[in-house]
């Protein structure tokens, strides 16, 4: 069994230059770590190009996995790579997921406006998955979904749905023409979301945690919806909002 021990070794600094956003890009790779994560991998449409481990990490039998998809490394490389503080043994190195086509005809939708919590986008797009929803489509501005604490945060919702990147302008003209209802999420001229009907289909918009979605897409909505506060809190958090939205919505 051939071991990587050195941090010096080119695959090493390869693996970490992942972490960055450009590299990722350049490369068309992302890394994921930990046993749930690489088994959602596994089990969904993601191409896997490399399982990196340690010796005495023990691959479930379950696993549709080769030998040769091995590459061993000692625990001091393994921690090296790792964005966790306590890594489970194994990374996995995976194939961006290519935008995907999905029809706007039909179908429930989130909208997300220049996020730039990774923790928050994650969250929105377990949320997403949870409540069914048809894709995500990320706005400009918005944090990269391939960050690490984004796709921690997915819990393997990242290999469920579809998520695309796009100009957020052309997806409210395309819903609309579509006869989708979309839905903006803002304090001042919006009504209160219970006023509504939940919707067979519809396209949800949230936007950043300080900002909020922005003017341009809100002067674009059928109709902008509020969550009301009954405490003191002047907010509340953008994923905690958009469960709230999504499932009262989709009825």
């Amino acid at each position: 069994m051939n071991i990587i021990e050195s941090t010096q070794n080119p695959k090493v600094k390869g693996w970490k230059k992942l972490a960055t956003k450009k590299a990722r890009d350049k490369e068309g790779l992302f890394l994921i770590e930990g046993v749930h994560l690489v088994e959602e991998a596994l089990k969904s449409d993601v191409e896997v190009k490399e399982l990196i481990i340690e010796p005495s990490f023990e691959i479930p039998s379950k696993w549709q996995v080769k030998a040769n998809d091995f590459t061993y490394v000692n625990e001091r490389v393994m921690k090296e790579i790792s964005e966790t503080e306590t890594p489970q043994g194994i990374i996995a190195v995976c194939r961006q997921i290519k935008l995907q086509d999905v029809s706007w005809q039909a179908g429930k939708f989130l909208l997300v406006d220049s996020v730039q919590d990774p923790g928050n986008l994650g969250t929105m797009i377990r949320t997403a998955d949870s409540a069914g929803m048809t894709a995500v489509i990320l706005g400009e501005g918005t944090v990269d979904v391939y960050n690490s604490k984004v796709i921690r945060a997915t819990q393997g919702s990242l290999f469920h749905l579809p998520i695309m990147k796009g100009n957020l302008t052309g997806w409210i003209q395309a819903f609309q023409n579509s006869q989708i209802p979309v839905f903006g999420t803002a304090v001042k001229e919006a009504s209160s979301y219970t006023a509504i009907e939940p919707q067979e289909n519809f396209a949800l918009i949230v936007g950043n945690e300080g900002e909020g979605v922005k003017d341009i897409f809100l002067e674009k909505t059928d109709q902008n919806l509020y969550i009301p506060i009954y405490g003191k809190a002047e907010s509340l958090n953008v994923a905690v909002a958009t469960g709230i939205l999504l499932y009262y919505l989709r009825g």
